[in-house]
């Protein structure tokens, strides 16, 4: 993993958020941009046994490459901001906590708002709730999404971990 201890995500946390969903995200980047290419992830998006068409109009064609590079983004991220944060702030773990904590928040509410709620409500409704009939690409943006807020939520609750910042009550002191 890390070189240095990195306490504001530890083990599981830190395989899950700072390997695991990068490494996914940028395979569906690659995914889009080269093979099997943008026709076949538009395909993919709501489960189909028609045959994956070989070309898309060119609005659709543009509008998933620019998914794709929303994916490329998403998979820089947080390497790159949770690696400074390790490294600039490792004498002050509240100041780490609170910056891994932004970045969670801020995926957390894509998880809800974009990966799970779009596409359960684009989904046409006898698939909707009808699991076995998902494809992989369904069960990626709803499936593991639900896993990965689950454990983003875990994390906030500081289950596994030593919290910081995060669920650390502060008093008041009142001023005579």
């Amino acid at each position: 993993m890390f070189s240095k201890p990195f306490p504001a995500l530890p083990g599981f946390y830190q395989t899950l958020f700072y390997r695991l969903e990068p490494i996914s995200t940028l395979a569906a980047a690659l995914v889009i941009w080269f093979k099997p290419g943008a026709a076949w992830f538009y395909h993919q998006l709501i489960p189909s046994t028609d045959v994956a068409p070989t070309t898309l109009e060119p609005r659709a064609e543009m509008a998933i490459w620019q998914l794709g590079n929303c994916f490329f983004l998403l998979a820089m991220m947080s390497p790159v901001l949770f690696r400074t944060a390790r490294e600039a702030l490792a004498n002050d773990l509240v100041a780490q906590e609170r910056i891994v904590g932004a970045a969670l928040f801020v995926l957390a509410v894509a998880d809800v708002s974009r990966d799970m709620a779009v596409t359960l409500v684009a989904l046409p409704p006898h698939l909707r709730f009808n699991f076995l009939e998902w494809n992989s690409a369904t069960h990626g943006n709803i499936t593991v999404v639900i896993v990965l807020l689950a454990t983003r939520i875990s994390w906030f609750l500081g289950i596994g971990r030593t919290s910081y910042y995060y669920g650390q009550f502060k008093t008041k002191v009142k001023a005579s």
